[in-house]
């Protein structure tokens, strides 16, 4: 019998369609790892590493970084929520933003002798720059402003295997400017600085760093700051998700591309039994318990003061503010209506604005309206008491178009120094303005979160008004 020889790669002859089905069934197993279950199993698996963390910082308070940094952190061991952007330290963007000033940590940082700040990132990179520079840069600022007198509070400190000397460099002389940005809200910072014993200072912790945990660091070892611990939750993966045996990094930091509308909150409610099923499963799983979640979810919620007579809340409003005539109400909902529908009595007004960012560019449009019902309800009040002389607005999630409108009637109808006024065609308004009072709003109100375009609605109508 001849001997058959095994054959050479010229020899071998793949179909036309062969690069064409490689790249099909490569997409499939990238899409494969990148499930639900596994993102999911990702997110525990990061979330026992913060609860790791915080037990050798001496169990200093958990803040997630909204929104990515609650999936992070159980629901028990969150201790609150900050606001800080990554795109404020993005290279050449840094800034200090007077938008989301996080004021309110202070006072945590201050009671717990630190807190620790929970945050992710996905493939890639090692931290995300919200813990790498827009943090840092909030602590020195914050300290130039609180502690003007003590030497080196104005010295920025940025992990060095994260941001190069250059960059630091770079951010390091813009700190002047940023300080002055804060100082030009005109915020009373003696009640600030009463929470604080000693500065500032940033750590940073990550999956690589050393943690012992039967040997927790104490406060001793920061007499002379309060520890501002930035934790990144996630492990980096430089390479593809295929490598990491179904580990997803920072699979909490894109979930309105997988989540179905899963929050933080429903998952770790039910963390075990959606971990515990089956990947076929899931969808249906997490359509039932967000449906659930909807169905149950409380009437109203208890309306945000964040200035002389003006509150907000999300919608559905409660039975006391549906329908009432108690106090001035502006509900701005998601349908489009005309604006001659809007005013359904002196005291009540729906305006139909439509969803997301088509809303907000429709809010600039509305405003006029807006502050004329508002105006005239004030005009007709002024001597009430209690509720009778608020107003209440009120959108889908009580921290976009409500704060939008509340900061556009809080200019309009009131002065710098939050008197009653009645604006007309020569009544002035610049950014600067528009600014102060949006940095009081944010500090009653710091889970606020207008986006650009609304807060671009309310500039562009106040100082065009008078063309």
């Amino acid at each position: 019998m001849a001997h058959t020889s095994s054959p050479a790669l010229s020899d071998l002859i793949f179909p036309t369609t062969a690069s064409h089905n490689f790249s099909h069934i490569l997409t499939d197993l990238r899409r494969a790892n990148l499930s639900v279950a596994n993102r999911l199993r990702s997110i525990a698996q990061d979330a026992d590493f913060v609860r790791g963390a915080a037990a050798s910082f001496g169990d200093r308070p958990l803040v997630a970084n909204e929104r990515c940094g609650s999936w992070y952190v159980r629901p028990a061991d969150k201790r609150g929520s900050a606001y800080f952007k990554s795109t404020d330290g993005h290279t050449n963007a840094w800034k200090f933003s007077t938008r989301r000033l996080n004021l309110h940590l202070l006072e945590l940082i201050g009671k717990h002798d630190g807190c620790i700040i929970v945050d992710s990132t996905r493939r890639g990179k090692r931290m995300p720059d919200a813990l790498s520079k827009t943090i840092p840069v909030w602590c020195t600022v914050l300290n130039m402003a609180l502690f003007p007198d003590l030497p080196h509070v104005n010295r920025l400190l940025t992990p060095p295997n994260v941001v190069s000397a250059s960059e630091h460099a770079q951010i390091a002389a813009l700190l002047p400017s940023f300080l002055a940005s804060l100082k030009a809200l005109e915020i009373d910072f003696a009640p600030l600085r009463a929470h604080l014993s000693k500065p500032l200072r940033p750590f940073w912790v990550t999956q690589e760093t050393h943690l012992a945990a039967d040997t927790p660091v104490g406060a001793a070892v920061f007499d002379d700051y309060h520890p501002v611990i930035c934790c990144t939750s996630s492990r980096r993966v430089a390479g593809a998700e295929m490598s990491e045996a179904g580990y997803i990094q920072g699979a909490g930091d894109d979930t309105e591309n997988w989540a179905m509308g899963l929050t933080a909150d429903v998952f770790w409610e039910n963390a075990d039994a959606l971990l515990s099923a089956p990947e076929a499963d899931l969808p249906e799983a997490v359509a039932r318990l967000v449906a659930e979640k909807k169905r149950n979810a409380p009437r109203g919620v208890a309306p945000k003061r964040v200035a002389p007579r003006i509150l907000v809340c999300p919608l559905p409003l409660d039975d006391d503010d549906n329908g009432s005539t108690a106090r001035c109400v502006v509900a701005l909902t998601q349908d489009v209506t005309p604006p001659g529908s809007w005013v359904k009595s002196p005291s009540r007004m729906e305006v139909g604005l439509g969803k997301h960012k088509v809303a907000s560019r429709n809010l600039r449009q509305a405003l006029p309206d807006i502050c004329s019902f508002v105006s005239r309800y004030l005009d007709a009040h002024q001597d009430a008491d209690g509720a009778a002389g608020d107003v209440l607005f009120a959108c889908e999630t009580g921290k976009d178009l409500s704060i939008g409108s509340a900061l556009a009637v809080y200019c309009w109808c009131f002065d710098q120094n939050g008197k009653r006024r009645v604006a007309d065609s020569k009544t002035f308004f610049n950014k600067d303005m528009i600014r102060v009072k949006l940095g009081t709003i944010m500090t009653a109100f710091p889970e606020a979160n207008a986006n650009r375009a609304t807060l671009q609605s309310v500039n562009s109508f106040l100082m065009d008004h008078r063309r």
